[in-house]
């Protein structure tokens, strides 16, 4: 359980791959410092000289499950809201500033914060049940849409935003996100014979080219992640993301059905459902925000990428 860095060999070529395994069972939903952990493991293989390109990829039936948010509810204050935003911060920004491409090897569901670390990377091998989707209006939090817009059309990426929709390896393929699909079971060979030709290059001239690379991105994706996060907070400070979030996690008040174990229990492709008050007063008395016409400015964006978290007295 965490994470670990090996350097299997690839089926062609002489090395040069650092391979980083995710292992929090059951879901892979991360606690902060498996994050932290995350981000560590990314950066020091990228540093490491004899490494020209790192595979990213996850045990178990799932890549990845976002944050773990039953952390988050039963944490005291704000330390594990901190923890986790700063946390997916760095995970997602290692993936990206990596020195050397990363190529991520998704099997199963990757959700919320999985679409963080595959939408920074710079190549996608898939499982062909493998679906991508953001949870997060459903879990009362916003972000990495900026990672989402990295994989399909701004139309599509809104669609899927707002309803919790999910999208297949197959879709994303066709849409060029995705590099290749192949069964569940040669997913990680597949992506290590795509990083085998990768690592076939220069060293020297591939770190070039991953700077070069970056720095021509039309958005920068750090600034525009903490941008969506102001949201995120301001969700917070209403109360409107402890009511999902409790949800969530088992704690629905009496008559409000219950969410905990959902990716145990959806199959993939399906959306998912926001339990959102229809009525306006309704919605006064439950915190949620008003309407467009009364909203306000966002908060200043906090850093990183996880739900917010109340400070329970």
């Amino acid at each position: 359980m965490g994470v670990s860095t090996s350097h299997p060999a690839p089926p062609s070529g002489d090395g040069g791959i650092a391979l980083v395994t995710v292992d929090f069972p059951p879901v892979n939903a991360l606690p902060v410092q498996g994050w932290y952990d995350l981000a560590e493991a990314v950066r020091a293989a990228g540093l490491d000289p004899g490494v020209r390109c790192v595979v990213l990829a996850s045990a178990g039936r799932g890549f990845n499950a976002g944050v773990d948010i039953k952390e988050m509810q039963r944490t005291e204050g704000h330390s594990a809201l901190i923890g986790a935003n700063r946390g997916c911060y760095a995970a997602f920004a290692a993936v990206y500033d990596c020195e050397v491409p990363v190529v991520a090897a998704v099997q199963g569901f990757c959700l919320g914060g999985g679409i963080g670390l595959v939408g920074n990377a710079d190549a996608i091998v898939a499982s062909d049940d493998a679906t991508f989707g953001l949870p997060e209006l459903d879990r009362g939090a916003l972000g990495a849409a900026t990672h989402l817009a990295r994989l399909v059309p701004p139309h599509l990426m809104r669609t899927l935003y707002y309803t919790s929709r999910t999208v297949t390896a197959r879709e994303l393929h066709r849409h060029g996100s995705v590099w290749e699909v192949v069964p569940r079971e040669r997913v990680l060979d597949a992506a290590l014979a795509l990083a085998g030709e990768i690592a076939a290059k220069d060293g020297y001239l591939i770190r070039l080219a991953k700077a070069s690379i970056n720095g021509i991105d039309p958005v920068d994706v750090r600034r525009s992640y903490r941008f969506e996060q102001g949201f995120t907070f301001e969700a917070n400070l209403s109360g409107i993301a402890d009511r999902h979030r409790d949800a969530f996690v088992g704690e629905a008040p009496e008559g409000r059905p219950a969410a905990s174990d959902q990716v145990a229990r959806q199959e993939p492709g399906e959306p998912g459902g926001t339990q959102e008050a229809a009525d306006p007063r309704e919605r006064r008395e439950s915190g949620q925000p008003p309407g467009p016409k009364d909203a306000t400015a966002a908060a200043p964006a906090s850093p990183g990428g996880a739900q917010g978290h109340r400070a329970k007295s």
